[in-house]
């Protein structure tokens, strides 16, 4: 799954660090949804559309051919 967490958090001027710390989860975490290593649970992906006041279609693209 695809993602645009880089962009929203550059818009935002936030860390990985800052946006773990806001969602509960490790910088790591982020990391490895960043770099499409890890797809969040759908609670995860619900939390971070949520905190950049988007809607999950703005942040996530699911792609079949990954």
């Amino acid at each position: 799954m695809k993602n645009r967490i880089k962009v929203f958090r550059a818009m935002h001027d936030l860390t990985q660090e800052a946006l773990a710390q806001q969602l509960g989860v490790t910088r790591q975490t982020i990391l490895a949804i960043e770099k499409g290593k890890y797809d969040p649970s759908l609670e995860l992906a619900f939390k971070i559309a949520r905190y950049f006041n988007v809607s999950i279609e703005e942040v996530f693209t699911y792609s079949e051919t990954q």
